[in-house]
């Protein structure tokens, strides 16, 4: 596959910030389209028995997770040795592949299959972290990174909608428009997507760190870096609260049904588009990456305790302003510890990131359900079915004094490794 031309040799083609936002955007897209339809697909697979398909599902969901942490790493090193381009192309294309393998599943072990390969195809997200901080100055990086933040939240805010729509006619037709999707931005990038990293800046593909726990040895060559990265993994840990537990928590608590929950994950997801397209630049620039993480720690602490404590629908409605902070915290962190690692060394950095996410990814859902089951009644526990989200605030606290030392030293003496 051809490499193109190198961006960062004499900045980066216009056009090529705005396809890693467009291949952001419409990969998150096409798999937002299929959220409303796959748990649906797996149904028909065992005759209509709900529960059986919703544990199915939930091994869908940790086989995805632990396929992110052991592809990252991999795909990560795949960049460093030979550029982003080919990476995040090759990824996209398989995708798509991917997607039409799933809607022609005649079983649910092809299913299964085509949710391995989304896992590893899916891993290539941290590639275009990493096409960011190559084409990018360190100073201007929380706002780029704040900038794929937002394609994130667009994808999750029209995937869910467009899949209903689509599924409710055909609950494989998402599918087969999630493909086609993932295949004309694979064509639109060979014409668009110059390569951003130089020759010159490459390096050996090497095992030891292209495996998930070889590639966390990144992390321990700096203190500030591993403190970095305990702050990241507690932060997407606590994440995970939403995903697993909050249909179920406002179907408990409030009554709600889907209709109401959507609309909920929509206002989160303008909200999150709003925060990381239009604030973060400016609050970045005014106060700093450090200030900005702070605060979108201590908008974590606050927001998911008043999600917890809401007493009805319309309290936790007009909590969402206030959690909305939490989106800055990406685009800051990553600014922080790109601005701490080699450029040739990115790709190895967003593919330990990865295996991270991996991990959290796991752990996260088995860990949240499990507590909301216990406090919703019987057992002999107390009766709180905000714990879920008091746990992901505990997380939280726990990460602020982390991120005031950590972010403190990144901020004031970088060192590159």
């Amino acid at each position: 596959m051809s490499e193109g031309t190198p961006a960062a040799s004499g900045g980066p083609r216009r056009g090529a910030l705005a396809f890693i936002f467009v291949t952001v955007a419409l990969d998150v897209l096409a798999m937002g389209i299929i959220i409303p339809v796959l748990p649906r697909l797996v149904e028909s697979f065992v005759a209509g028995d709900t529960a059986r398909a919703a544990r199915i599902f939930g091994g869908f969901g940790s086989v995805w997770a632990f396929m992110q942490f052991v592809a990252s790493p991999v795909l990560g090193s795949l960049s460093d040795r030979f550029g982003r381009r080919p990476v995040i192309l090759i990824s996209s294309f398989g995708l798509g592949l991917d997607y039409v393998f799933m809607a022609l599943a005649p079983t649910l072990a092809w299913l299964f299959v085509g949710r391995v390969v989304s896992g590893v195809t899916s891993a290539s997200f941290t590639t275009a972290y990493s096409y960011i901080a190559d084409v990018t100055p360190p100073e201007k990086r929380a706002a780029s990174f704040g900038l794929v933040g937002a394609a994130f939240g667009l994808g999750f805010v029209l995937g869910p909608a467009v899949g209903g729509l689509l599924g409710a006619s055909d609950p494989r037709l998402p599918f087969w428009v999630a493909g086609a999707m993932a295949l004309v931005n694979t064509l639109y990038g060979w014409f668009v997507l110059p390569e951003s990293l130089p020759k010159e800046r490459r390096r050996p593909f090497d095992w030891r760190r292209a495996n998930p726990l070889g590639s966390l040895a990144l992390l321990r060559s700096s203190p500030g870096l591993l403190a970095l990265e305990a702050v990241y993994s507690l932060h997407v840990l606590a994440h995970n609260v939403l995903p697993s537990t909050f249909v179920l928590y406002a179907g408990h608590r409030y009554g709600w049904d889907a209709r109401q929950v959507g609309l909920m994950l929509a206002l989160v997801g303008v909200c999150s588009i709003g925060m990381q397209a239009l604030v973060v630049r400016a609050f970045v620039a005014r106060f700093g990456e450090r200030i900005a993480l702070l605060t979108a720690i201590g908008g974590g602490i606050v927001g998911y305790a008043l999600y917890g404590l809401a007493s009805s629908g319309a309290v936790l409605l007009l909590s969402v302003p206030v959690f909305a902070l939490t989106f800055m915290f990406m685009p800051a962190m990553q600014g922080l510890m790109s601005s701490n690692v080699d450029p040739s060394r990115q790709g190895e950095l967003q593919g330990a990131n990865g295996s991270l996410v991996g991990i959290t990814g796991v752990l996260g859902p088995w860990l949240f359900t499990q507590t909301f089951a216990l406090f919703i009644g019987g057992g002999g526990w107390p009766v709180i079915p905000g714990a879920p989200f008091f746990l992901a605030a505990a997380m939280m606290v726990v990460a602020m004094p982390l991120a005031w030392r950590a972010a403190q030293r990144s901020s004031t003496a970088p060192a590159r490794i």
